[in-house]
């Protein structure tokens, strides 16, 4: 069969083709950007038209009674079964960089006598410019270090290392539970970014031990652009987590307006400010396609539709350099380095083949098995093979 009928074939017998209609996408576009922006559910634009006609518009002020001031942790419990987390684990609340903030200030602070923190030195920028000013408030060193050489540098001088779960350039898959493990067994504190793996990969942070986790909900959670991250606490820290920015939301009483800080009861310690009650509320409804999907079944035909990706382009652009692995040790995303890969995005961008650049020669296209179809694959190696470059 051609790759077209493989294609087609495939398309049909998809268990998961029919939640691409719960999404609001043109049904000719292909759309590999989910791991930067996921797409918009269709539940979102009716959720928020309630919440604010009905709730915000009717209900006032009387609305934070009503459940929206809860709903940094009702939200975080619906995100907690997708890492593999038990309730009352998991808050959702301000960025993923505030939060990689109060989660790497708070391990250190809960190992304390160590000078070091290891910072995954192929990280997202962001990672790293947090990770110094952390240092730099606590006194601590950091080292940076490629994940798969964690394990042979920690010492007992480190304190805590801050990794990311799949590498956002290569879309490679470091191993979680085996890196904690490593960190745990000279006594140093693990905390993840699961920013490109929550809604891809499964994961178990309960059963791995892991201490604490950063994630955003903006790619394959598809909470929208700005929708506020979240931060998962092992029960066993939640007491004796001291975050650095105790605001007021995270307080015991946060209406008693008292003039000394107590931290709240388990989990909601860890919020800090008002919540963001559009865009949470906007997230609620977005996690609703999760309803009748796991994140294995996800995650089966995201592996699979790389496989396919990777002999699409095996025919049609033999010599392709492609930086994710080639076996499963990859995230739900393909990576493919080009010198010319910022005029080739732009092009296919024009022709409705979606994926992204990220510099100076990196071709990345996600693989949200939500909605993306291996046609959608076909086309974008299609057109590489077309490229006049």
């Amino acid at each position: 069969m051609s790759l077209s009928q493989v294609a087609a074939e495939l398309d049909a017998r998809d268990p998961l083709a029919g939640k691409r209609a719960e999404f609001d996408l043109e049904p000719q576009l292909s759309y590999l950007d989910g791991n930067s922006l996921g797409a918009p559910p269709r539940s979102v634009a009716a959720r928020l038209d309630e919440v604010v006609r009905k709730q915000w518009a009717g209900r006032l002020i009387r609305s934070w009674d009503e459940g929206w001031w809860q709903a940094p942790e009702r939200v975080g419990d619906r995100i907690a079964p997708l890492v593999g987390a038990a309730p009352g684990q998991v808050v959702v609340s301000d960025s993923t960089s505030v939060n990689v903030f109060k989660a790497l200030v708070a391990a250190v602070r809960l190992n304390p006598g160590r000078p070091e923190i290891l910072v995954d030195s192929t990280t997202f920028p962001s990672d790293g410019y947090v990770a110094d000013s952390a240092a730099r408030l606590t006194g601590h060193e950091i080292r940076r270090v490629p994940p798969a050489e964690m394990a042979a540098v920690v010492s007992e001088r480190t304190a805590a290392a801050l990794v990311n779960h799949v590498d956002y350039r290569s879309g490679l898959l470091h191993d979680l539970p085996a890196l904690t493990e490593s960190l745990h067994a000279a006594g140093a504190l693990a905390v993840w970014d699961l920013c490109h793996s929550v809604g891809a990969v499964p994961m178990r942070l309960d059963a791995a031990g892991v201490d604490l986790a950063v994630g955003c909900t903006y790619k394959f959670l598809n909470g929208g652009p700005g929708a506020p991250a979240f931060l998962y606490v092992a029960e066993k820290w939640q007491e004796r987590f001291d975050q650095p920015l105790s605001g007021w939301a995270g307080h015991a009483d946060p209406f008693g307006m008292t003039e000394a800080y107590a931290g709240g009861a388990g989990i909601s310690r860890a919020r800090t400010g008002t919540p963001e009650i559009l865009s949470m509320l906007a997230l609620d409804a977005a996690l609703d396609v999760w309803e009748d999907v796991t994140v294995e079944q996800v995650r089966a035909k995201a592996l699979a539709l790389g496989d396919f990706f990777l002999r699409c382009l095996d025919e049609r652009v033999p010599g392709a350099e492609v930086l994710t692995p080639r076996d499963h040790r990859r995230g739900n995303q393909l990576s493919i380095r080009r010198p010319d890969a910022k005029r080739v995005m732009a092009a296919m961008t024009e022709s409705g083949i979606i994926g992204d650049f990220r510099p100076p020669d990196v071709l990345r296209f996600g693989l949200a098995a939500l909605y993306v179809r291996y046609v959608d694959v076909l086309r974008a190696a299609a057109f590489l093979s077309g490229w006049p470059g």
